[in-house]
């Protein structure tokens, strides 16, 4: 056990640490990073001093010209997000074999935990305020990728891809989009070929259309409904798209550059304390959680495509 105020074992830990809920899509669109503080600090760079030439040419006796690339330090700070469960005694001691009421809490609490974080992430990245104004487009009626009559999402994609500074490699869609995307006839046409009056396209099939390294699709569920209201389930990353740069070697203070990262302070954790206030015979109050921020580094390197469909 460890010295802090509330117990962490390891095996709990580790389930929480190993738990992945395979639909979720936050840590590929914003990568992990790890930094060793809750305050952290990170670049955001000048990307003009990329594309401006100086003069390269030097004399038989002078010195090559002096050039300096600048960033602007932004300093940060993770945040805690973590879940308790009581459960009492009398579950624990009347539990199956092979099964722990303690661990499954773990994994259930964990998969709450990393839905909020991919609510965060659909927010973050899906917000037209963190783009450049060049780097954004809102779609409307015929333009919209739903009308598969009118609409040409080939057209609106590579002429977003050609006006970034840097190329988007990943493309992130709201499972409403893609679907339509897969379905539109002239993206069914370039991929197969043919009329375009049937089949769909995988997502390997549209990365390669658009030269991507990856097609990112968002499926999670959220209920927006109040406490005690009926359940009212939403896409948490709605119906939009983005284009984004993404570089998973990508660090806080380093030289490399993409549309953004998570910064990941420790590792999580998982741990349970006895209740004697839980039922007539006490329990295991069982705590889960992680310490993160998602930031977005380069309005210049994600290209939005708002409502892309109806």
């Amino acid at each position: 056990m460890s010295n802090f105020p509330f117990p962490v074992d390891p095996v709990m830990t580790a389930i929480a640490v190993a738990f992945s809920n395979k639909r979720l899509i936050a840590d590929e669109v914003l990568p992990r990073v790890p930094v060793g503080k809750k305050e952290f600090k990170y670049l955001k760079h000048t990307l003009a001093e990329n594309f401006t030439i100086p003069n390269t040419r030097v004399g038989r006796k002078s010195k090559p010209n002096t050039v300096e690339f600048s960033a602007t330090e932004e300093t940060d700070s993770c945040v805690d997000y973590g879940l308790d469960d009581p459960i009492p005694q009398e579950d624990i001691n009347n539990a199956p074999a092979n099964y722990s009421p303690v661990n499954r809490s773990v994994e259930g609490l964990m998969d709450l935990i990393l839905l909020d974080r991919e609510v965060r992430a659909a927010n973050l990245v899906f917000d037209a305020t963190k783009y450049n104004a060049a780097n954004k487009v809102a779609l409307a009626g015929a333009d919209q990728f739903s009308d598969f009559v009118a609409s040409d999402p080939i057209e609106v994609i590579m002429d977003a891809l050609d006006s970034m500074i840097m190329r988007a490699n990943v493309a992130v869609f709201g499972r409403a989009v893609f679907s339509a995307l897969a379905r539109h006839p002239k993206i069914v046409k370039a991929v197969h070929g043919n009329s375009g009056d049937s089949g769909i396209a995988t997502r390997r099939q549209i990365a390669e259309l658009f030269e991507l390294e990856d097609v990112l699709v968002g499926e999670a569920f959220l209920n927006t409904a109040k406490k005690g209201e009926t359940t009212a389930l939403s896409r948490a990353w709605g119906k939009h798209a983005a284009l984004i740069y993404r570089d998973r070697m990508i660090g806080p203070t380093g030289g490399r550059i993409a549309f953004g990262f998570t910064a990941e302070h420790g590792s999580r954790v998982a741990g349970s304390a006895p209740d004697r206030n839980i039922g007539l015979r006490g329990g295991q109050i069982v705590r889960v959680g992680e310490t993160v921020k998602e930031v977005i580094t380069s309005d210049r390197l994600g290209y939005f495509i708002q409502n892309a469909v109806a």
